[in-house]
C-alpha cells in the first residue's frame, strides 16, 4: 500500500489521532503535558512514518478507550487486544506482551493456578482491562468481582470480602507487600494492539 493511502486510512483529517490508555502504568509513565512512555512513543513513530503530527486522545481507562470507537475520536488505539473487543477493533500484532497474575493471601487453601476456578472462590478485578475481559471469558466456576480500579481491587483482598486478586505482574510484585505471606501465579498475558 502507498503512503499516501495508509495517511489517508490512518490519518483521514491529517494528523494521527492516538488514542491512549492511562491507566497502564506500564505503557505510560507520564502524563505532563502530554502522555509519556511505550503506547505514546509507538504512537510517535507511527505518525513520523506517515509524515503527519501525532495527536493523543488520553482515556482513563481502557474500557473508555474501546468504547471511544464508536464515537470516531481516535485513529489509533493503543489498548490491550481481547476477542470481545474485535468485534468492533482490528488490532495489529501485539507490542508488548504483558503477564497478568492472581494474588492470594498466606492462608489462602489456593496452591495452584487451576484451583482458582472453583465454586466459592470470589475473585476481584478491573472491569474493562485486558486482564478482567479475559477473565470474563475463561472463569466459569468462581465468582468474578469487577470494580473501576486496581486500589478498590486490592482493598477488596485485604479486608477478606474476595479470595483472590487478578492484574498486571508488575502490580501484584507491588502489592503482595500489603498482604501477609501473599503468593503469586501467572494466568494469563495482555498483549496491547493497536486498531
Amino acid at each position: 500500500m502507498e503512503l499516501g493511502e495508509l495517511q489517508r486510512q490512518l490519518a483521514p483529517t491529517g494528523k494521527l489521532r492516538a488514542g491512549i490508555n492511562l491507566a497502564n502504568f506500564l505503557l505510560v509513565t507520564g502524563r505532563d503535558p502530554e502522555p509519556a512512555g511505550v503506547s505514546p512513543d509507538v504512537a510517535a513513530e507511527i505518525a513520523k512514518r506517515l509524515g503527519v503530527e501525532v495527536q493523543y486522545v488520553a482515556f482513563n481507562h481502557p474500557k473508555e478507550l474501546a468504547d471511544a470507537v464508536d464515537a470516531g475520536s481516535w485513529d489509533i488505539g493503543l489498548v490491550g487486544a481481547e476477542p470481545q473487543r474485535e468485534a468492533k477493533i482490528a488490532f495489529s500484532a501485539p507490542y508488548a506482551d504483558i503477564p497478568a497474575m492472581y494474588l492470594v493471601p498466606g492462608e489462602s487453601n489456593l496452591t495452584r493456578k487451576a484451583e482458582v476456578d472453583s465454586p466459592g472462590v470470589r475473585i476481584a478485578s478491573v472491569g474493562g482491562s485486558a486482564f478482567g475481559l479475559w477473565l470474563e471469558k475463561n472463569i466459569q466456576n468462581a465468582t468474578l468481582l469487577q470494580v473501576p480500579t486496581m486500589d478498590e481491587a486490592l482493598e477488596l483482598l485485604v479486608q477478606g470480602k474476595v479470595d483472590v486478586l487478578a492484574s498486571l505482574k508488575e502490580r501484584l510484585l507491588s502489592d503482595v507487600q500489603r498482604v501477609p505471606k501473599a503468593r503469586t501465579r501467572q494466568f494469563c498475558h495482555a498483549r496491547p494492539g493497536m486498531e
